[in-house]
């Protein structure tokens, strides 16, 4: 087996509050014994865990897990992140390097792969980071992975596979989550479909793809950083492309980015770069392409550290939750997102309905009807003492009490109802609306790193299933 080694990427994870001593611990990578950190799960084989603790850890130290890439290791990872290694060491935040020896690269085509749960390599890393968590109390809610090449393809699938774990990850030169399943030969781990920049889908068609990934999952999505040369000749770079579609699509994004710029220089290469930012303006999804930069590039590790939060000490993650969005509502507060993105939350009792995004989110008991955001969604239905968004060419029907919201460009809300009344007396208040006597009006509507060889010296060939990346 011809085993690649053109890329691997890291940033680190950032101390949480308080920097104390560890107790035995030189700071030094080294090898957990697989028993300890797999417990009863079964899991492939070959996998093993690398951890670097520093001596300062925080009290309650985030974790960075840094992915290596095809053919290489660990030990070698270590060495492409100097400046992910010395914040830790600044910072008292935990590595994570996990390894597969004698791989070609990660496994992140299989079933089991791309299946919460599934017994595959996404799963080990999981169980890493659950061992990291008791053993030395790390922070739940700062875990972060990031990869080049072979890891940034596990990066965007652990995204995928767990975003329970994963508050965000940063992935260089890697392909959508479920690419590397076309085409995919486990015996090499590789696609050359995917590699090539061959496969295609809708943004719909890439979404319902990572939702199938974990159903029922209605959580926080985590947040994604990429970077790639346009001029990558081992992974396409028509994958930047498909991962757009992809994660806007799970995100609940627009397809065009919120701000954009050009000619960014950072340490390393000069990048024009795309943003979007969520509803309450945090950038979740940042797009990064080097002109003319080939796929062994070196690491950003500023820029990674900065998007994790982790270029400093304390504090904490850098995108706090959007006013509940994508979790679940809780009792007299506001609904979760809804719409066909991975997050629909259901609206409240009492409280605010989900806004939609772009699917209608169904109003709450005596609360505010559903909001629409974009021109594709549906209208949410009417609940007592809430009013419901409107419809195209059509007014929405408000309940008892309630005002109805405009919509735009949706299909729910009946299209002529007429206003209640509340008759109750002044100070008596339904679940979550007004009190004393109202009339509902009726609602409008308008429609390389550094030692990394080149990909000339990688031996990667797109049609040949033995690469070097």
């Amino acid at each position: 087996m011809i085993r690649p080694s053109c890329y691997a990427l890291t940033i680190a994870s950032l101390a949480a509050g308080l920097l104390v001593p560890a107790q035995g611990f030189a700071a030094s990578l080294k090898q957990v014994t697989r028993s300890d950190w797999v417990g009863s799960v079964t899991l492939p084989s070959y996998m093993q865990m690398y951890v670097y603790v520093p001596d300062n850890v925080a009290a309650k130290p985030p974790i960075m897990i840094s992915a290596h890439s095809c053919g290489s290791t660990a030990t070698g990872q270590m060495a492409n992140i100097p400046k992910s290694q010395a914040a830790a060491d600044k910072n008292g935040f935990i590595l994570i390097l996990p390894d597969n020896p004698n791989q070609n690269c990660w496994d992140v085509g299989s079933t089991a792969a791309l299946k919460h749960d599934g017994g595959g390599d996404t799963q080990g890393i999981a169980q890493m980071v659950k061992y990291a968590i008791t053993k030395y109390n790390a922070d739940p809610a700062r875990v972060y992975v990031q990869g080049g090449s072979g890891g940034a393809m596990l990066v965007q699938a652990l995204l995928a596979v767990y975003p329970d774990v994963f508050r965000a990850g940063m992935a260089r030169a890697g392909v959508p989550a479920g690419c590397w399943a076309d085409g995919y030969d486990p015996g090499q781990q590789w696609s050359n479909n995917c590699a090539a920049g061959n496969t295609t889908k809708t943004a719909q068609q890439w979404g319902d793809l990572v939702r199938a990934m974990y159903p029922g999952y209605t959580g926080h999505r985590p947040r994604l950083q990429t970077m790639q040369g346009t001029a990558d000749t081992t992974v396409n770079y028509k994958n930047t492309a498909e991962a757009i579609k992809e994660w806007t699509n799970v995100l609940g994004l627009s397809t065009e980015p919120t701000t954009t710029d050009k000619g960014y220089k950072a340490a390393s290469a000069t990048y024009d770069r795309q943003f979007w930012a969520n509803a309450c303006g945090y950038n979740v999804l940042e797009v990064w392409s080097s002109p003319g930069g080939t796929h062994s590039m070196p690491y950003e590790e500023d820029d990674m550290l900065k998007f994790f939060g982790l270029d400093k000490a304390g504090g904490t993650d850098p995108e706090p939750d959007c006013n509940g969005m994508g979790g679940a509502p809780s009792t007299g507060g506001m609904g979760g997102v809804s719409g066909t993105g991975p997050s629909a939350g259901a609206p409240s009792t009492g409280g605010m309905g989900g806004m939609m995004m772009p699917a209608g989110g169904a109003p709450s008991a005596g609360g505010m009807g559903g909001m629409m955001m974009t021109a594709a969604g549906s209208g949410g239905t009417v609940a007592t003492g809430g009013g419901g968004s409107g419809a195209t060419a059509g007014t929405g029907a408000p309940a008892n009490g309630g005002t109805s919201m405009m919509g735009t460009a949706g299909t729910g809300g009946a299209s002529s109802g007429t206003g209640g009344s509340m008759t109750g007396a002044a100070g008596t208040v339904s679940k979550g609306g007004g009190a004393g006597t109202s009339t509902g009006a009726a609602g409008t509507s308008a429609g390389g790193d550094s030692g990394e060889p080149d990909p000339a010296g990688c031996g990667c060939a797109v049609g040949d299933s033995k690469h070097r990346h």
